[in-house]
């Protein structure tokens, strides 16, 4: 089968597309051909290895594995003999490391495609979708009433925080550029700010949540946009430090918001089946509705790791396999 593989750290052409060895699922595994997979900032990280603090996790010199990609939306091939809750022929999606390929064996985080929703609307769920609930619901507590500020609206993470934030009943406060106001507006927005004209930390507004995936303000600036008790959720954040990347802004910031009523929280997505079904239900029935940026194909799939990795999507992209 093919697949793309990077042997070295490096930048989008790193990733060759090579004839790999079909993987066989194990006991608790999804053996899936893929139809379509998308492509996650994460992708980016992995194939730069940075910041460079993850080589401990990803592989000192080179990559561990060598395969890239995670979400994915397929057909299953064969099932583990304790798999039960899919069954061959079933069309299916959820994530698993090695996507950008023919065949993925997948493990617990796989579930059943909602009939009349595409592979690719599907395959652009995942991570991004995961994300924005779990950070939502879980980390950000969300009420019905309260008032959210989603910092970094148009793209993955956020185009899916923005409905979610509404589904749970939220008042919602979209930050984006120019050219996607009116992305934001669709998605269901209830006020939509463009950063190159209004800068959210000194509009005197107040939100209960601040979900930021951009992290392009300071603690103080945030913290002053928040309501006694309100919570700041950061999903990302800036680049610019190569070795630890966000995370020592993330650590400051928990650390510093110790001290008073409103707290800090960084955290990272877990895939798993319960919340992938419950995405799949509402994007059934069309409460949510996945933005897809651009297409590519596997060979492609250079070209639209680099096209995530320097920030210009809006939405998701997808490769179709």
């Amino acid at each position: 089968m093919k697949a793309m593989v990077y042997e070295r750290y490096g930048p989008p052409e790193a990733l060759e597309l090579r004839e790999v060895d079909k993987p066989v699922p194990e006991d608790d595994a999804v053996l899936a051909r893929v139809h379509a997979a998308s492509v996650n900032p994460l992708d980016w990280h992995f194939l730069t290895g940075t910041p460079y603090l993850t080589r401990f996790m990803l592989g000192l010199r080179a990559p561990k594995e060598q395969r890239l990609g995670v979400d994915f939306a397929g057909t299953v091939e064969a099932v583990g003999r304790d798999v039960d809750h899919v069954e061959p022929g079933d069309e299916v999606f959820g994530g698993r490391h090695g996507a950008f390929a023919d065949y993925v064996a997948a493990k617990d985080a796989v579930v059943r495609k909602p009939v009349g929703v595409s592979f690719e609307d599907a395959a652009a769920t995942p991570i991004a979708g995961v994300t924005a609930l779990q950070g939502l619901r879980d980390k950000g507590a969300v009420q019905a009433g309260q008032k959210v500020l989603v910092n970094g609206a148009s793209g993955g993470v956020g185009t899916f925080a923005v409905q979610l934030a509404r589904i749970f009943g939220a008042e919602v406060t979209a930050v984006c550029s120019p050219h996607n106001v009116e992305t934001a507006r669709f998605l269901g927005a209830d006020r939509v700010i463009d950063y190159t004209k209004e800068d959210f930390t000194r509009s005197g507004a107040r939100y209960d949540l601040l979900l930021d995936i951009v992290g392009n303000h300071s603690w103080t600036e945030c913290r002053r946009v928040l309501v006694d008790g309100g919570r700041y959720v950061m999903v990302g954040g800036p680049k610019t430090n190569r070795l630890i990347g966000p995370l020592g802004m993330a650590a400051r910031r928990q650390l510093v918001s110790t001290i008073g009523s409103r707290r800090a929280i960084k955290f990272l997505a877990k895939l798993n089946r319960d919340d992938l079904g419950y995405l799949a239900g509402l994007i059934a029935d069309g409460s949510v509705n996945p933005v897809i940026d651009r297409r590519y194909g596997l060979a492609e799939t250079p070209e639209a790791v680099g096209y995530v990795g320097a920030g210009h999507a809006r939405g998701k992209v997808v490769i179709a396999v």
